[in-house]
């Protein structure tokens, strides 16, 4: 599963990316991280508040650090 967390934002973007880590270490799922902080290809996903969280190509948050729940949702689909 690729994950990419775009921002260029303050521990927001690093938090978000050590709950993903955190949570799929925990449930065995494999994944690859990678934080991205170019604002075109941020905005070439049409994020416009961040952290945003791409997967496997598709936008599935925006603003915030994600929730727990949220993340493992993402995890198990």
């Amino acid at each position: 599963m690729d994950i990419k967390v775009l921002g260029n934002c303050c521990g927001n973007c690093d938090t978000t990316i050590a709950l993903i880590e955190q949570i799929a270490k925990a449930k065995g799922v494999a994944v690859t991280t990678q934080k991205v902080t170019d604002v075109r290809d941020i905005l070439s996903y049409g994020v416009m508040s961040t952290p945003g969280v791409v997967i496997d190509g598709k936008v599935v948050h925006t603003g915030g650090v994600p929730g727990h729940d949220k993340i493992e949702q993402w995890l198990s689909a």
